[in-house]
């Protein structure tokens, strides 16, 4: 009883670290930040296609909530590929970038790391910045909002050939692919974003932790917005926006105590073997 009074005291300690209180906040600003650059490639790769634009919006309208599709549209209805699209996306990656730039220099506090030249950490932090922003991506669209997509296609023309049976199917191993798509690239991005080789191994508890914690918040956050989501009513908008931000600040609270969890088995570990040394 006491070791574990021990263990949850350090962990407790670990995120109460200021660099543990400011991080949520920050990696979720960067996230939405970051969702804009890659919205606004999705419709210039509709269009290299020959995808028309108003199917990808009509596509987007009939499966997000009406308030989420109302700020992502804009972004895809363009005129093309140019110095100014460009410009706009590498600004916007740059900038969604200081999100992982955060959690590289979290991780090098908690674990007593040195950190490396300014440099090698803005190049990793574009690297995290892709996967954080990919795993994100297929977090909303398979598991938030996946049923709806699905259900969607089903009833297009061009599928509904397909049996009924798919979206069952769908339903039945969204889960299980998802679990083990996100456990491995949470435990890719905890092992990567610390300035210092630490073996995966100590990665398992965190990722395991942040893989559950993400896929139960948004396993409520999908029922919330298929069951309880309102559109007709004053502010229910508003609401909405305000439900989705703070299931993604929930989701960037879950990531940064699984960096808490991994730093404290790590330091227990490494005290442990220490005492058997001498």
């Amino acid at each position: 009883m006491d070791k574990l009074k021990r263990v949850i005291k350090h962990l407790w300690d670990i995120i109460g670290k200021e660099e543990m209180r400011i991080l949520p906040g920050n990696l979720a600003f960067f996230l939405v930040l970051s969702a804009i650059p890659i919205i606004t490639l999705l419709g210039l790769l509709a269009s290299m296609f020959s995808i028309s634009v108003s199917t990808v919006i009509e596509f987007m309208t009939d499966t997000f909530p009406k308030e989420v599709s109302d700020l992502l549209v804009p972004f895809i209805s363009g005129n093309g590929f140019d110095v100014n699209i460009l410009t706009f996306m590498t600004i916007g990656f740059f900038l969604a970038s200081n999100g992982p730039h955060s959690i590289i220099i979290a991780s090098d506090t908690v674990y007593g790391i040195e950190p490396d030249d300014l440099l090698s950490r803005r190049i990793k932090s574009l690297f995290l910045t892709i996967l954080l922003v990919n795993l994100f991506i297929f977090i909303l669209i398979v598991l938030a909002f996946g049923n709806n997509i699905v259900a969607t296609l089903l009833n297009m023309k061009i599928l509904q050939s397909l049996s009924s049976d798919l979206y069952h199917i769908f339903v039945l191993l969204k889960w299980p692919v998802a679990f083990i798509l996100i456990f491995f690239t949470i435990k890719l991005l905890y092992t990567v974003a610390p300035d210092k080789k630490i073996p995966s191994k100590y990665m398992n508890r965190g990722a395991i932790f942040t893989t559950l914690g993400w896929m139960v918040i948004t396993a409520i956050y999908s029922y919330y917005v298929s069951h309880f989501a309102s559109y007709d009513i004053f502010y229910g908008g508003l609401s909405n926006i305000i439900i989705m931000m703070m299931w993604i600040y929930i989701l960037s609270y879950i990531l940064v105590i699984g960096i808490a969890i991994n730093a404290n088995t790590y330091q227990a570990i490494m005290e442990q073997t220490k005492h058997k040394e001498n």
